[in-house]
């Protein structure tokens, strides 16, 4: 598998408009109408992706394995957010972004996310198999 062309400095952000699909109660994180966390980290995820997925070799893939953000201000209905992701470290095929968000007033979140290069077949395989370990109740 060939990553050479996955380097430190690669950038990605992707950004939303809030709306009540991104709020708190309406993904069962909290009661409050504001953009929900697990909303801001898909965010953050998604730019990571954006930074690296158009240079991956073909038929691999990344998937997140370890997120370490902090969510510190509210983001209302209404109000666009933009994640931002820098690509830091390569070690083989583990992939080390800083993540960061901000809403039209301020800073919302950041922190670090780690992503692993996956072959796509294999991956499958593995998930098939998992799948044939279940037994019927």
């Amino acid at each position: 598998m060939d990553l050479t062309q996955i380097q430190p400095g690669l950038k990605g952000s992707v950004e939303i408009v809030v709306g009540e699909e991104h709020t708190a109660p309406h993904v069962g994180s909290g009661r409050v109408r504001v953009l929900a966390t697990p909303i801001m980290i898909n965010l953050m995820e998604a730019a990571a992706l954006q930074a690296v997925e158009g240079l991956l070799p073909a038929g691999h893939q990344t998937v997140g394995i370890h997120l370490d953000v902090t969510h510190v201000a509210a983001t209302p209905v209404g109000m666009r957010v933009r994640a931002h992701a820098e690509l830091i470290r390569v070690d083989k095929r583990t992939l080390f972004f800083d993540v960061s968000a901000e809403d039209e007033k301020e800073r919302i979140g950041g922190g670090l996310h780690e992503r692993i290069v996956i072959n796509l077949a294999k991956f499958d395989g593995r998930m098939q198999d998992k799948l044939g370990m279940i037994k019927p109740a």
